[in-house]
């Protein structure tokens, strides 16, 4: 297991067995704060009695340590991992509520003989386990658990349907029956008794309505307290014993990141940004408008074009590095790869920022299709009906993508509006593609539309805004971008921080319904000093897109100038069949 995860830590690896033989730890380190061997891992507690193996960074971690050393805790190190030694015994189990960074760890306690496994708020941090009933074993990676070679490798038909629809496995489910990853927020006991169920500390939802009910500020203190919550964000993400890159694209989030840190004092930025050769002189094109922010703001610009030639020169590397199937991370992978070369060790990215301030279409899209498509979902059978119709028009080429079939039945509600709008396939579409038991078993254990659902249950209904930004931040950003910026970067030993991904961050903002109000995307070019330029706030969105579509329909000898939703679809089969082949593909 150890060894399947060398990447993710090349700067040591270590273990630990406890007295009586019945806990193992092993760990690879990629050393950012406290680079002395003080720092190495697994690490135990002055007495013995605590043990824990650790990944992520902890950055409140010095106030956190000021707070016990008040108490009369004695520190050996300066590392953020001995502060969650530390933390446990003052506070236990609860110590997770405490801690601003991005983690997964597990800690043993010989005193009560037993097990905390604990994952970040926003899952930044991959944690997957597998229980056969006597051996309960952890690990950052699924396929750390599958190396160990006492784990299952049975397909479960919950996590390759999920991957069909959504384009990515959603949590807790992966592609084995055996292996489940910890949700992210939750904590997990496990005891002489077994594991007990995942314990939730943190859900995104009741989060956003917490802070819906702040009091309303007016346009320009909106602006304002955004510009000092990005700023506070930056500043804690900076703590390192090593330089902080960042990963900076021509539109404003990542802009944004970089003005900010010239602005807070960092002084030699690092900006590394991806281009692609087919993108060369069209919009797509993110490296001439990146080197004019890098430049504005001072930064050492690296500019990384990856051809068609690299991509197919690593491809069989990029799939066996994928934990579980995705549809993306082939950008992460080769920026991270620039990094690297570069000799970076830690990227700052603007991720989660589309999440915060109404970034994606479906924050338009969404409420639009529930208002007008509502009657329909009060109807039973009706929009079934209409999807039968509609999916006959389709087969015999009347032109509509597929999705539109499932207009009448899904989009009247926001948990099917939002299937609609993120599913690569549709569930109709799922017999098509694997084995009808296994399509029919994976979408009754998955329950697209009920976990969609789930997501939004805060006590009191979310407005607009507010359940757009949950169900994109605990679906989407969860399952598909943060995992791959953790599988790709991780790859080249490059661990990618987000800012934007903090639930202090998140908790400071100004309400959604305010953001919204302002247009906070916007507001976000006016957040360093001096802010970012015109070129940059009247560019057109274009994403962080690669054309992985156009290269693998070439290879068939298809033509080239294919839309994203069949790039997409391109892309998914070909990652499924190349890497996970065996799973009752038809």
């Amino acid at each position: 297991m150890n060894e399947r995860m060398a990447a993710r830590g090349p700067d040591g690896s270590g273990d630990w067995v406890s007295s009586d033989g019945r806990v193992a730890f092993t760990h690879r380190r990629l050393a950012i704060i406290d680079l002395s061997p003080r720092g190495a891992q697994p690490m135990l507690s002055a007495d013995n009695a605590i043990a824990i193996t650790f990944n992520g960074e902890i950055y409140n971690y010095q106030e956190l340590r000021a707070e016990l050393e008040q108490k009369g805790h004695v520190f050996r190190t300066e590392t953020d991992t001995e502060v969650l030694l530390q933390l446990y015994v003052d506070r236990g189990p609860a110590m997770v509520e405490a801690l601003r960074g991005m983690f997964a760890f597990a800690l043993w306690d010989a005193r009560s003989r037993s097990l905390l496994l604990a994952r970040d708020s926003l899952g930044i941090k991959p944690l997957y386990y597998a229980d056969d009933g006597w051996t309960l074993r952890f690990a950052s990676q699924a396929k750390a658990l599958l190396a160990g070679g006492a784990v299952s490798r049975e397909p479960d038909p919950a996590g390759i349907v999920g991957f069909h629809l959504f384009g990515s496995v959603p949590e807790p489910f992966t592609v084995w029956r055996s292996i489940r990853a910890l949700p992210a927020g939750t904590t997990l006991t496990v005891d002489a008794t077994g594991p007990h169920a995942p314990v939730p500390y943190y859900q995104v939802a009741a989060s956003l309505q917490r802070r819906a009910t702040e009091p309303a500020c007016d346009p320009a203190a909106a602006r304002a307290k955004l510009r000092a919550a990005v700023h506070e964000s930056v500043r804690y993400h900076l703590v390192a014993d090593v330089p902080v890159a960042v990963f900076l694209s021509a539109g404003l989030d990542s802009g944004a990141l970089l003005g900010t840190m010239a602005e807070l004092g960092v002084r030699d930025i690092t900006a590394v940004t991806l281009a692609f050769e087919e993108f060369r002189g069209t919009p797509n094109d993110e490296a001439p408008l990146a080197a004019d922010v890098a430049a504005r703001y001072g930064a050492r610009h690296i500019v990384h074009t990856v051809d068609r030639a690299e991509f197919e020169r690593d491809l069989p590397a990029i799939v066996e590095a994928m934990d579980l199937p995705t549809i993306d991370g082939v950008n992460t992978w080769f920026v991270a790869k620039a990094a690297r070369e570069a000799g970076i060790k830690v990227a700052l990215s603007g991720l989660g920022a589309d999440e915060c301030f109404g970034g994606y279409p479906s924050f338009a899209d969404l409420p639009r299709a529930v208002r007008f498509l509502r009657p329909f979902h009060f109807m039973p059978g009706v929009g079934a009906l209409l999807r039968g119709a509609l999916s006959t028009g389709i087969r015999l080429g009347a032109g509509w993508h597929p999705k539109a079939a499932g207009l009448f039945q899904y989009g009247g509600d926001w948990a099917g509006a939002y299937l609609l709008r993120r599913a690569v396939y549709m569930p109709w579409e799922l017999g098509s593609l694997l084995e009808p038991d296994l399509a029919a078993e994976g979408m009754r254990r998955l329950g697209p539309v009920g976990r969609i659902g789930a997501q939004l249950k805060a006590g009191r209904p979310l407005g607009a805004f507010d359940r757009v930004s949950a169900l994109e931040t605990a679906l989407y950003m969860r399952n598909q971008l943060l995992r791959d910026a953790d599988w790709a970067g991780m790859a080249h030993s490059i661990e990618i921080r987000v800012p934007y991904v903090d639930p202090f961050f998140l908790a400071a903002l100004p309400p959604g319904e305010i953001l919204d109000a302002v247009d906070a995307k916007a507001a976000v070019a006016d957040i360093p000093s001096p802010p970012l330029p015109e070129s940059i706030r009247h560019r057109a969105k274009t994403g962080f897109t690669t054309p992985v579509g156009q290269w693998l329909h070439a290879a068939a000898g298809m033509r080239e100038d294919v839309s994203l939703s069949t790039a997409s679809r391109a892309w998914a089969r070909h990652v499924w069949r190349a890497g996970w082949p065996e799973m009752a593909l038809t």
